[in-house]
């Protein structure tokens, strides 16, 4: 009987900085997969600050593992100008273009079938293919959407095909500045662990 509790012992110690380790990549893996949800047009950057906050509340609470408010807030920031970003980039675009509410409703609904389609016809060529056919048919979406915005309103296409280049262009650029402030947060989860 004393044999068994002196195994388990062992085991607990050796449990602890392995389970610490194994949370921590567990935590990094869960910001990386709420990064790739950037790019289908869903809060993917906050949801890592979510992880982040909960690993914070959660984990370990001492060594090299653990994490303190200052990295959940640094977090917190950048999902916060990739957002401000995103909104200035796909507002500018169809601003200058003149888009309507609904074409402006269209582009945000195409873009966000077209970065799931994107994501979809990317797979042969993993990850970067992914990405970059994402991103590709995300503006695609917000052109197809925003023209048909403008169309349905009574625009001839031709008069609206101004609005879906600006579209496609507020979109990409949008996502690029919103997918790279999601990779500092990623950095940002990947550092606090390993120091």
């Amino acid at each position: 009987m004393s044999l068994l509790i002196a195994d388990s012992s062992n085991w607990l110690t050796w449990l602890e900085p392995t389970g610490s380790v194994i949370a921590a990549i567990i935590m990094v893996l869960l910001c990386i997969a709420a990064w790739t949800l950037n790019l289908i047009a869903l809060p993917g950057n906050w949801i890592a600050v979510l992880i982040l906050f909960c690993y914070c509340l959660l984990g370990p609470t001492s060594g090299n593992t653990s994490i303190g408010y200052i990295p959940v807030f640094a977090a917190a920031c950048f999902a916060l100008i990739g957002e401000i970003f995103e909104f200035i980039a796909a507002a500018l675009g169809a601003q200058k273009a003149g888009a309507s509410r609904k074409a402006t409703l269209f582009a945000m609904i195409g873009s966000m079938a077209g970065a799931i389609l994107g994501a979809i016809v990317g797979l042969p060529v993993p990850i970067v293919g992914q990405v970059l056919a994402a991103i590709l048919f995300g503006g695609l979406g917000a052109t197809v959407g925003a023209m048909l915005g403008e169309w349905s309103n009574g625009s001839t296409w031709r008069e609206s095909l101004p609005i879906g280049h600006a579209a496609f262009w507020g979109r990409t650029i949008g996502t690029l500045g919103k997918v790279a402030a999601g990779a500092v947060i990623v950095v940002i989860a990947m550092i606090s662990v390993a120091f």
